[in-house]
């Protein structure tokens, strides 16, 4: 039997492109977006096998309707991936009260309501399978996306939770982290409302070369991710809680590993003297 999804924000990038991997592979999907226009295409290539439902994830009640939706469709849900995202760019001095709360009810609050929603139904079949997208950046930071970087490092914080809880339950839980894939994510990367110069010289560069993502022939291509997360999915458990996927992935969280470990040393000779 195939595996019945719900996939968020498959409107393009990384869902869209999983979306159409697991029904070539002959599963069931509960695809959202936040405008369903948006997924007419991915419904349309695959009549039967995708529905596709609006989703607003700052709404409770269209989360739960988006459960619903899958349970009375698809009669239950197997494989959860949390991908739905936005970026803000801007200083951690430039980002306002509001603008950090929209962020972390994207990247937080709502995988976090959906999850809860799904849960009881995995418990209830004896399986399932949580996903939560997160990135490099739910273990490094980079300069100008602080609200990112905050929400992703919760995300993953949860999940590790998430991990023990429901592992009795025979629930698996899986963080994936995306290195550099060509997405629309740079373009629609939305900027804090104050700017301060004085920021221009560590941020600019890193908000010229997110905007350029896109286009970059140098960053991964979402159908390979998306074969990668079939392949996650399909293995025997138990697989690792957090994955990278992207061989830059792999190579920016090697760096930052060292950049750790260095760090760890420093503080103990810190704390207790160069002679311990």
């Amino acid at each position: 039997m195939g595996r019945r999804w719900l996939i968020t924000g498959c409107s393009s990038g990384l869902g869209r492109a999983l979306a159409g991997a697991a029904a070539a592979a002959g599963d069931e999907l509960v695809v959202t977006a936040r405008k369903t226009a948006d997924l007419e295409e991915l419904a349309a290539a695959w009549p039967g096998r995708i529905v596709p439902v609006p989703l607003e994830l700052r709404d409770a009640v269209s989360c739960d309707e988006a459960v619903r939706t899958a349970v009375d469709r698809l009669g239950g849900v197997d494989v959860l991936v949390n991908n739905a995202a936005v970026g803000l760019f801007g200083a951690v001095e430039e980002v306002s009260d509001a603008e950090l709360r929209d962020q972390l009810e994207t990247l937080l609050v709502g995988p976090w309501r959906l999850t809860r929603s799904v849960l009881p139904l995995m418990r209830a079949q004896g399986h399932g399978h949580v996903l939560n997208i997160s990135s490099v950046v739910g273990r490094m930071a980079l300069p100008g996306l602080g609200a990112y970087v905050a929400g992703k490092h919760a995300l993953e914080g949860m999940s590790q939770a998430l991990a023990i809880e429901a592992a009795p339950h025979n629930i698996r839980v899986t963080v994936l982290e995306p290195g550099m894939f060509a997405t629309r994510y740079g373009t629609s990367l939305t900027e804090a409302h104050r700017r301060i110069p004085a920021y221009d010289g560590t941020n600019l560069e890193m908000l010229q070369g997110t905007r350029g993502l896109v286009d970059n022939p140098e960053t991964g291509r979402p159908e390979d991710f998306a074969a990668r997360v079939l392949d996650i999915v399909a293995a025997e458990a138990p697989t690792p809680l957090r994955i990278p996927i992207g061989d830059d992935a792999f190579g920016y969280l090697e760096v930052d590993e060292q950049a750790s470990r260095e760090e760890l040393a420093a503080a103990r000779i810190a704390v207790r003297g160069p002679g311990v």
